[in-house]
């Protein structure tokens, strides 16, 4: 089960087997921690990722990942974060405000791991494993993608 907000909508998952009384009683609970983290969450604001981002430079890279700068950007629809390696700068979807630490750590680690190795090969990925959480992170970026997706028509055969 998760909950998140996006465009000006709240997205709650949950299973379908549940009954209303259930369906109910956790998409509050849901609503409540939603609320609870989001209102952590706001308090972070560029300051303090930048601060986030060099604790997770040194803990996983060994501080080697050294950003110019790290803020939020609103300009970013298709992309959970972007680096330009050649100036330093790191930037992260605003969608990603509300969502799980873990899922902003991993993709500021994922743009920091990206100041030292610019493209998706092997020793990339090597960088990330030092992240215990890789794996929950990227699939529940995978979640909220597929929740956003049409779902496919019985019957269609594309």
């Amino acid at each position: 089960m998760s909950a998140y907000r996006e465009d000006g909508r709240t997205v709650i998952l949950i299973p379908a087997r549940m009954s209303e009384a259930e369906e109910k009683r956790w998409v509050a609970q849901m609503l409540d921690r939603l609320d609870a983290r989001e209102s952590k969450q706001q308090l972070r604001g560029d300051d303090e990722l930048a601060e986030r981002a060099g604790e997770l430079s040194q803990k996983y890279l060994g501080g080697r990942a050294r950003p110019r700068s790290v803020r939020w950007v609103t300009n970013q629809n298709t992309r959970w974060g972007s680096c330009t390696p050649s100036d330093g700068t790191i930037r992260l979807s605003h969608r990603l405000q509300g969502m799980p630490e873990y899922v902003v750590d991993y993709v500021l680690l994922h743009e920091l791991a990206h100041l030292l190795v610019p493209d998706h090969g092997r020793r990339f990925w090597a960088l990330l494993d030092a992240y215990p959480r890789t794996e929950r992170a990227r699939g529940y970026l995978e979640g909220v993608v597929a929740a956003r997706l049409p779902a496919p028509r019985e019957g269609c055969d594309h």
